[in-house]
């Protein structure tokens, strides 16, 4: 059996460091979502159809996927930052490669190996967790957060604009610099933590399994995680169908605009970081997810009206993002030397349900338009209240 020590925490999370670890948070996880304004012209580029060209953005999750399993976990066994500066060394292989790419099946296995190296952020996270002070981690981890999500959300504004001006090749080009600067400024900025986990690999994964069946938090916000995620990834999967009709008739650029909204709504998470150091975090929950639900109300309701839906987009990025950092304020507090395992289950949970919510969009779309749409994301999330309500009553009951 492995012997987990508690390390020592020689290093603050200074200022510089938090904003080096939030600038390349937001620039790694960028790397997975460039390709989707791009699948056009990837399809006219290598002759195939749309649905083909698809399937890239798809390989790409089901890499982020396969990192966020198998290499995370790794962060609670090596040097974190030694382990990361190889990861991001792989990452712009990947990215040239990608750029390169000449056959389709090339650019389907480049693309697969970016997802899979592109889950620095999640070291990134539950190091900051780590080396911020107890009193002060939810704010700290809420400025982390925001890097993440305006990635997430900015990523495709920028490919799309590029893309559109420079061609889809040379997105990758730019991203793959970006990331040979981000390497040099994180050996210089961020300090090393050594690990916690004394034992082999495989002792290391069934462990994951051990603190699933041993943290009940943990599975209660994996839950939460990966069915407000599933909103999040149907309402973002399908806008951009929305927007194709009448009254908008506007094309991807418009949709990828809309990350400019959403941004806005990331930008609340360092006060929702600041309120979970303060206030009951499961509490707190309660008002984050009734945010989203009440987005997808406004959405269902003003579908037609744009300022419907800038309004709903702000809440709901509000709801997704303000959840998602609480859930990683109670899941850090758990075991301080299975920070990464937990991120891990909690991470894979949640992009299993971002996963799961674009598979229903998808489907629902074609049924029942925009309703079904917006049935989804009001069902999801009023499941989520109500489990996380029920949880609170039992709590408070025991």
């Amino acid at each position: 059996m492995s012997s987990v020590t508690s390390a020592s925490q020689p290093h603050k999370l200074t200022p510089l460091i938090l904003w080096v670890m939030t600038l390349a948070t937001g620039l790694v996880v960028a790397n997975i979502y460039y390709n989707q304004p791009l699948l056009g012209d990837i399809a006219n580029a290598f002759h195939i159809t749309k649905a083909q060209a698809g399937q890239i953005s798809m390989y790409t999750q089901m890499g982020y996927a396969t990192g966020l399993l198998l290499i995370v976990p790794l962060a609670d066994m090596f040097e974190r930052k030694r382990l990361m500066m190889i990861d991001l060394a792989l990452v712009v292989l990947a990215l040239l490669i990608v750029a390169g790419a000449q056959q389709v099946w090339l650019l389907s296995v480049a693309s697969f190996l970016l997802g899979v190296t592109s889950v620095v952020p999640q070291i990134l996270i539950p190091m900051a967790a780590h080396l911020a002070e107890p009193h002060e981690r939810g704010k700290k981890l809420g400025v982390v957060m925001s890097g993440l999500l305006i990635g997430i959300l900015l990523s495709r504004t920028i490919s799309g604009f590029v893309g559109e001006h420079f061609g889809w090749r040379s997105m990758f080009y730019i991203a793959a610099g970006l990331m040979i600067m981000m390497w040099l400024l994180m050996l210089l900025v961020v300090p090393k933590v050594q690990p916690d986990h004394k034992g082999s690999y495989s002792e290391l994964m069934r462990s994951l399994i051990t603190l699933v069946k041993r943290e009940p938090k943990l599975r209660l916000a994996a839950f939460r995680g990966a069915l407000c995620f599933a909103c999040f990834s149907a309402f973002w999967t399908t806008l951009v169908f929305l927007l194709s009709e009448p009254p908008f008739n506007e094309g991807s650029a418009a949709a990828g605009a809309f990350g400019l909204v959403g941004a806005f709504g990331a930008l609340a998470a360092g006060l929702i970081g600041r309120l979970s150091d303060k206030i009951d975090t499961q509490k707190l929950i309660t008002y984050t997810v009734l945010l989203l639900l009440v987005s997808f109300v406004i959405f269902l309701l003003f579908s037609r009206s744009w300022i419907g839906l800038i309004i709903g987009v702000i809440l709901m990025d509000m709801g997704v993002q303000a959840t998602h950092i609480s859930n990683q304020a109670i899941i850090f507090s758990l075991d301080g030397a299975a920070r990464n395992r937990i991120n891990t289950v909690y991470m894979v949970c949640y992009f299993v349900g971002g996963s799961a919510g674009t598979f229903m969009a998808a489907h629902a779309w074609g049924t029942y338009r925009w309703a079904g749409v917006c049935a989804i994301g009001i069902i999801l999330s009023a499941l989520v209240l109500i489990v996380h309500l029920f949880s609170l009553r039992s709590r408070t009951l025991s």
